[in-house]
């Protein structure tokens, strides 16, 4: 048994990423507890969706205009000290929202911290994927990455749920403090990190740094720019589920808010097996993206056509496995088969794709949803992801940059 069990968990070994694991969780749970507690002040304050949707907007519009530069900080600076501002930053911002909120302050304010919250976050971004990548070796980066899948899901379902049931007995100002309070862990967890412990990347030459050079780049190895085009259109049409979950449950399941919960937490618990399964591959290759890709959007086909929430949920779970199967073999071989001096510029350009596409995916998806109905925006979504997936592992089969690809 135990031969079977260690190598899933083979990134503990490592005194520093067990450190790491242990504040991530914290941090995250409190993270989500924030977002939660967040989200319902907006919605409470203003009793308008869109004005809510507005908040999530100032979050993501920084990591779409700043990535590049966050990404040459990353390279450039000790990622240990740009941790540290960047950390003590998120904690010093939720104690101002624990103040905000006890005042009832004004919805500008709120956009405001959302910005700069969204600012911290685009450089916290590249510095935490390149430490991470510093705390285990080569060999255990996927396995690493699994496990901060499971974490990270682990620390939402947790978080949420224990914002869900303070936030009516406590009220909102508390929620923000634990999460101050959790920054803390981090803060200390990265000052215990041991430098005889770490695995050190390269660096860049004089000609290699800025953002230029990481343009260049990135726009010169034609293998990554296919990974950022087919993670664009998945994460546009194939991962805004928090649209699609809430209108099917409004819509054609007649589930109501009821239903949109249990399918959250199904959805959540997805996503849970998948970082087992992600963290138990002892390899997460291009041909696993392609596949898991593939499979993960003909489910999303088929499930807008079901009829009950029990089928839709059956469908849900297979999909937020693979959801998280891809997104974690995907950040393997973008940092895996790049140069090590880049990396923090590729991982900021993934950041990039990912808040453009949640950007645009998720109003799309809503007017979709509105205009052609649930079911059949999953449905055209679903078909869409097909063709793109199908285009992408024609044209990364013709790449002549092979080393990028599995054997």
């Amino acid at each position: 048994m135990r031969s079977a069990v260690a190598p899933m968990f083979r990134a503990f070994r490592h005194p520093n990423y067990r450190r790491w694991a242990v504040a991530d969780f914290v941090s995250v749970t409190g993270a989500w507890m924030q977002n939660l507690a967040l989200n319902w002040f907006v919605l409470v304050k203003t009793g308008s969706p869109g004005l809510l949707g507005l908040s999530l907007l100032f979050q993501l519009l920084p990591g779409v205009l700043l990535g590049s530069v966050a990404g040459s900080v990353a390279d450039k600076w000790p990622t240990k000290r740009v941790l540290l501002i960047t950390q003590s930053l998120h904690g010093l911002l939720a104690l101002v929202l624990v103040g905000l909120a006890w005042v009832d302050g004004p919805l500008a304010a709120v956009y405001a911290l959302a910005l700069l919250g969204g600012v911290v976050t685009v450089f916290d971004g590249p510095a935490l994927g390149r430490f991470g990548s510093q705390l285990v070796p080569r060999e255990d980066l996927s396995n690493a990455l699994g496990l901060g899948s499971i974490l990270s899901s682990g620390g939402r379902i947790l978080g949420m749920g224990l914002a869900g049931a303070m936030v009516a007995v406590t009220g909102i100002p508390l929620l923000f403090a634990i999460n101050a309070v959790s920054f803390g862990a981090v803060l200390v967890a990265i000052a215990k990190v041991r430098p005889e412990g770490m695995f050190h990347l390269a660096t860049s030459t004089a000609e290699r740094t800025g953002v230029k050079a990481g343009i260049r780049y990135v726009l010169g190895h034609r293998p990554l720019v296919l990974m950022f085009l087919l993670g664009f259109v998945l994460s546009c049409l194939g991962r805004n589920y928090q649209v699609t979950m809430a209108a099917m449950s409004s819509g054609p399941l007649a589930a109501g808010p009821e239903g949109y919960g249990v399918l959250s937490v199904i959805f959540s618990v997805g996503t849970v097996l998948g970082g087992f399964l992600a963290a138990a591959c002892k390899n997460l290759t291009l041909r696993l993206v392609l596949w898991t890709a593939l499979g993960t959007s003909v489910l999303q086909f088929f499930s807008g056509a079901t009829p009950t929430l029990w089928s839709f949920a059956a469908l849900l779970v297979p999909i937020a496995i693979g959801a998280v199967v891809l997104d974690t073999a995907t950040s393997t071989r973008i940092q895996l088969d790049t140069d090590e001096d880049m990396r923090g510029r590729v991982l900021a350009a993934k950041g990039i794709v990912t808040a453009a596409s949640g950007a645009i995916g998720g109003p799309l998806l809503g007017w979709l949803s509105e205009f052609a109905g649930p079911g059949p925006a999953l449905e055209i979504a679903g078909a869409v992801t097909v063709v793109a997936t199908a285009v992408a592992w024609l044209l990364f089969a013709r790449s002549p940059q092979r080393r990028a690809m599995p054997a």
